[in-house]
Formats: C-alpha cells, structure tokens, sequence
C-alpha cells in the first residue's frame, strides 16, 4: 500500500520554495547553514528562515510567486542559534539527533511513482494517488473524471467528481507528504528545506540509497555533533547526499517527488 501526491499538491508546493530558498543559500555560500518552513494557503506564504547566509528577499518573494503564483509572502528571516552554528566549525558533524530508516521500493511503489509522474504530465494540478495490490486510486484536479477513466478502466478515479484543487482549496505546509518523498523509509525528520549538515537530509538520503543498493533495511541513528555514522566520516555522507541532489538539479527540484 502506497500514496504518491504530485508536485502541485499543497504540502509539495510548500517543500518546493522551501527547496527554493535552500538552493538561494547554496548559490551564496558552498555550505551555508539554513532551515526553511512554508505555510502556503489562501493567498498568503508564510516562511520562516533561520539560516547564517546572505538572502536577498526580491530573490525570495520571486521563487515564491515562480512556484506558486500570485500570492503574498511574508517572509521571516533569522540568523541560525550561535550553539547550533558552533556545532559546525570543527569540521563536518551531525546537525541534529535522530533516527534514520531505509527502504528498498517495492515494485508496487515503483508503479505507482511512475503512473503519477505520467498523470502529472498531461495534468500539471493537484493530485493524489493510492494502490494497494490491484486498488488503483486516482484523484486528480483539473482532469475531466470520464477522460481519466478512459485512461484507467480499473480505477476508482475522482470519487467524488471533478474537482479544483490547490492551496486555495487546501492550505500546504513543509514536511507534511514524507510517507509519499520516502515510502516505508518514513523516518522522524523531514527532508526539505534544510542544508546538507542536517542528518534529516544527509543521512536519509544516504540510508536510502543504501537500501536501494544491498536490497536490504538500513536503521541507522546519530547525536547532533556525531562525527560519524554507519561507521563512515560524516562528511562522506554529506558528499553522497550533496552529489544526489546535484544529479537531481538541486534542493527545488529533489523537493518535487522526493526519494520515490
């Protein structure tokens, strides 16, 4: 059983300027310091960012409306804790405690990432999707219900009927989809809006891949300070991650389907 939402669901919008913005410090600093939440609905995006980088707020408010459209920003921007920033200057360590779980894909949830991003294609809106063995769910915004059910004969499409869709409809917030970014790697931390030094970033995309390559569950955990993880430097895993997200086209776009 898997869920999947596409990138204009609310929640991803939200994770998608929250990438935005993280990519903005990574324009202005190699290795910037920064934490990014979005609360997007109705009109207005709210955004709060600790970070010790350099932001230009047009640069902001411009990715915000890119993203979003014509909404108002309200933008809170903070300089990081002095005792989080100290954490960093000995070198590469863990910004957080936490635990990490990784998972091999199932086919199963390999299928239906492949069936949202080709919806996604025809339909640039709002959607939602589930299968769980041959149930095949489809609620898509801004689809006619009867095309979708010419497309997909053994679906339950758009149960209730045609719908609209969007923050308008639903209010979006940063970190709110990770069972569709990670599916049964869910762990504690989120995935966006935050820099390489976050294990919430680093050390679950290393976990997942991991997982991806030995066929195997990952659990691994770290203290905030930790120099070391699965036995490896961590500024290795860093690495890995900062290599992953360049090959997915930064923190923006690695933010509109996550790990799945």
């Amino acid at each position: 059983m898997f869920e999947k939402v596409n990138p204009s669901h609310p929640d991803k919008v939200a994770d998608r300027i929250a990438g935005a913005i993280v990519d903005l410090a990574y324009q202005a600093e190699r290795d910037p310091k920064i934490a990014v939440e979005v609360l997007i609905g109705h009109g207005v995006c709210h955004v709060i960012i600790e970070t010790s980088a350099r932001l230009d707020t047009a640069r902001i408010r411009a990715a915000i409306q890119r993203i979003a459209g014509t909404v108002t920003p309200d933008i809170s921007i903070h300089p990081q804790d002095v005792h989080l920033a100290e954490n960093q200057t000995r070198g590469p360590r863990c910004g957080d405690n936490g635990i990490f779980k990784g998972m091999p894909l199932t086919q199963e949830q390999k299928l239906l990432s492949q069936i949202a991003r080709a919806l996604y294609q025809h339909y640039p809106y709002d959607g939602k999707y589930i299968l769980s063995g041959s149930n095949l769910i489809l609620c898509q915004s801004n689809a006619p219900t009867e095309e979708l059910r010419a497309a997909y004969p053994n679906a339950l499409v758009n149960h209730l009927g045609d719908w609209t869709g969007g923050a308008d409809v639903d209010a979006g917030a940063t970190n709110r989809k990770l069972g569709s970014d990670m599916a049964d790697s869910v762990t504690g931390g989120g995935l966006h809006g935050k820099d390489l030094s976050k294990a919430d970033v680093s050390v679950n995309i290393y976990a997942f891949l991991k997982a991806q390559k030995t066929g195997r569950p990952v659990e691994l955990y770290c203290a905030i300070g930790d120099d070391t993880v699965d036995g490896r430097p961590y500024g290795e895993i860093v690495e890995i991650a900062r290599e992953y997200i360049r090959a997915m086209g930064g923190f923006e776009a690695f933010a509109q389907w996550g790990l799945t």
